[in-house]
């Protein structure tokens, strides 16, 4: 127990901690009187400050709204405290508040360029404009010259890129007969060479659906077949003008069955093998309605829809799975001499020269994104992980990064979002880096960053990692619980069943049931959720679902789960007038959104769901599926484990002198890749003594 002496010293030290930091931006009173109430309500606002900062990095962020406003209530006006109420509002999922305490704290002249482009992105987010069309150009911000600065030999002319799904990226070199892996930081990483034999001059590589990597060889007349780790597994094809032969085959696309596209350019065709490598049909050659190719070159599936750009005529052209010709996309003449073909969700990405256009496959409209210069010769381009372009320049023999304007010069939105300091001077920190778009930062390691306490290198410092490698995901199944759900009750067990199955006992399974009121019916290990009925619901069926209360008690439940996570949404697809009376769905998604929490839907019929369900899913990163689609829903975990979080953690030992865990200790990090960076500060209360 602690003697008379020791408390006295613990309140002088708990009242002068928060002196100094309160009047750092607030003038001091006049008067004996004013001074003696403020030093009291200083004491009090320390107390209520240090709480509400312990209670955001618990991710109860209602609750740290709460204690900061008490805090205010002492000290109104502080700017530290109204920082970090913003902060709670925005994790809360209420970003227009936050926006006003910070832009409160701002005009206080609180933050800097910090506090201003926070406030920036967060606006600019708010705005909500999907047409890739009034998207900004594209300038390039880094690149992966032929030689290393230490004169190093990498690789010799890149023809073709390929994004892998954390940050890194496969490049076919043509002249050097290899595949070249680089990291987010243009490192070499690894080498592919094919077979025995090697790689005979590499013209295209894509991934097919069983995640192997499916490589064209120009002067070998056939399709090298890679595991995803690059090494050879075997090849398909050979030379001539039968089914299934090439002569020089280019670029290449994959449909959903499994077959294989392939540009056959000395036949002047589209040849298409099997999964297994057995020739189906080729296409492209002279018929009533169609010319026939001069120079196919790219490639690219769409559904039912298969496009085909070629360099002479310059246009794109479309035809059928079964090769039949349906007519002109893009125009002749519309293009000087296109490459390849890639698809970004319904447009294409298609290399042109030295530029690089977008193409609606809806109406056929061209949009250039991105121009490099006479001197180039595009010959690949695709969007990377982190939303770059990644080009392949083959005539200046380098590998380009393209981002847009606003990204390079706003740089990088990074956020601490947990310090623990449990086992202090220890120190553990959650780091998440965005891009303004909201999109993950992945693929970065310890090089990218730097890490400091009062603006001084921390001690120790240790990389943990990134959980885009995270293996294990929590999931949260709201059921619908409305009237029209009676009749799919065989469905729902089915899709609960096959859900839960496929988590192979890794991970927490919440399951909330979404009636009028919301009901948390089961948290649990997802094996025991193998016998799954129904009929043990406790929630009854009503008319008056209220889905916004369920999502809100779902992600309240995940805040604080796995870092990779998820609601999965069980529905026949309708919702009821009562469904989003207590919540706006903007205020949803983006309460979702700031947590890293994706939204998924699974419909228990064919029809189309309804606007709000699709809108949900659409803006917070998940997908819709239909309980009885051919491949099932064991891949809807996967799907959600894959999604990028850019979290990263790292862990370092603390100097600085906690005053018996009164005091507030700064910590700041900052982020940089290639020409772009981003940088956040934070503070944190180490425990009490």
């Amino acid at each position: 127990m602690m003697n008379i002496k020791k408390i006295f010293v613990f309140g002088l030290i708990f009242t002068a901690s928060f002196l100094a930091f309160a009047q750092k931006n607030l003038k001091d009173m006049s008067s004996d009187e004013g001074k003696s109430t403020r030093s009291g309500n200083a004491s009090f606002a320390e107390e209520e400050f240090r709480r509400g900062v312990q209670s955001y990095y618990r991710g109860a962020f209602n609750e740290s709204i709460l204690e900061f406003e008490k805090a205010l209530s002492y000290l109104p006006g502080e700017p530290l405290v109204l920082d970090w109420l913003g902060k709670a509002y925005y994790k809360a999922g209420i970003e227009g508040a936050a926006l006003q305490q910070w832009n409160y704290a701002k005009e206080l002249g609180y933050g800097g360029i910090l506090l201003q482009n926070r406030i920036e992105i967060v606006s600019d987010r708010r705005i909500t404009d999907e047409s890739v069309f009034n998207s900004q150009k594209y300038t390039e911000t880094g690149s992966f010259p032929h030689i290393n600065e230490n004169k190093k030999f990498l690789y010799s002319r890149p023809i073709s890129v390929l994004a892998n799904k954390d940050g890194s990226i496969w490049v076919a070199a043509y002249a050097s007969n290899e595949l070249v892996k680089f990291d987010v930081n243009g490192s070499l990483i690894k080498r592919a060479r094919g077979s025995i034999g090697g790689l005979d001059r590499p013209m295209d590589v894509i991934r097919l659906s069983n995640g192997n990597l499916a490589v064209s060889e120009f002067a070998g007349d056939r399709i090298s077949i890679l595991g995803a780790d690059g090494s050879f597994k075997k090849t398909m094809g050979s030379k001539g003008r039968g089914e299934g032969q090439f002569v020089g085959p280019q670029y290449l696309a994959e449909d959903e069955f499994g077959n294989l596209y392939v540009s056959d350019f000395g036949n002047s065709r589209i040849t298409v093998l099997d999964a297994d490598g057995n020739g189906l049909l080729s296409f492209g050659s002279k018929t009533q309605d169609f010319e026939g190719f001069k120079s196919p070159t790219g490639v690219a599936v769409c559904g039912e829809r298969i496009f085909v750009a070629d360099s002479i005529s310059g246009a794109i052209y479309e035809f059928d799975r079964a090769g039949n010709y349906t007519g002109v996309l893009v125009n002749e003449k519309t293009f000087v001499r296109p490459e390849s073909l890639k698809i970004w969700g319904t447009y294409l990405l298609v290399t042109d020269r030295n530029k690089i256009c977008i193409v609606d496959t809806g109406d056929g409209s061209v949009y250039e994104c991105a121009g490099t210069g006479n001197g180039s010769s595009l010959t690949s381009a695709v969007f990377d992980r982190n939303g770059n372009i990644v080009v392949t320049d083959f005539k200046n023999n380098e590998v380009c990064i393209l981002s847009k304007m606003t990204e390079l010069v706003g740089g990088f939105f990074v956020q601490f979002e947990r310090v623990d300091t449990s086992k202090f001077p220890e120190v553990t920190v959650e780091v998440r880096v965005e891009n303004r778009s909201r999109q993950p930062v992945v693929g970065l390691n310890e090089q990218n960053f730097v890490v400091t306490e009062n603006k001084q290198p921390v001690k120790n410092l240790e990389y943990l990692g990134s959980s885009d490698s995270n293996e294990i995901a929590d999931i949260t199944l709201i059921i619908d619980r409305s009237v029209t759900m009676r009749k799919y009750r065989e469905q729902l067990d089915s899709a609960v069943h096959e859900i839960t199955a496929s988590m192979e006992g890794k991970g927490t399974v919440n399951i909330v049931t979404c009636g009028e009121v919301p009901v948390l019916e089961y948290t649990g290990n997802p094996v025991k959720l193998s016998e799954f009925s129904s009929t043990s619901l406790k929630n009854g069926f009503t008319q008056n679902a209220s889905l916004d209360l369920a999502l809100r008690l779902a992600s309240n439940g995940l805040i604080n789960a796995e870092r990779k996570r998820g609601i999965i949404y069980i529905t026949a697809g309708d919702v009821s007038q009562q469904a989003f009376t207590k919540y706006a769905i903007s205020d949803l998604t983006t309460f979702m959104n700031n947590n890293s929490i994706s939204f998924s839907t699974i419909l228990l019929n064919q029809s189309s769901p309804a606007k709000e369900i699709s809108y949900i899913t659409d803006s917070t990163n998940g997908q819709i599926y239909y309980i009885y689609r051919p491949e099932g829903l064991s891949g809807v975990i996967k799907d959600i484990i894959d999604l990028p979080s850019g979290l990263y953690l790292f862990r370092y030992e603390s100097q600085q002198k906690t005053e018996y865990g009164l005091k507030y200790l700064p910590v700041e990090i900052e982020t940089y890749l290639l020409n772009r960076s981003g940088r956040d500060e934070t503070g944190y209360f180490a425990p009490l003594e």
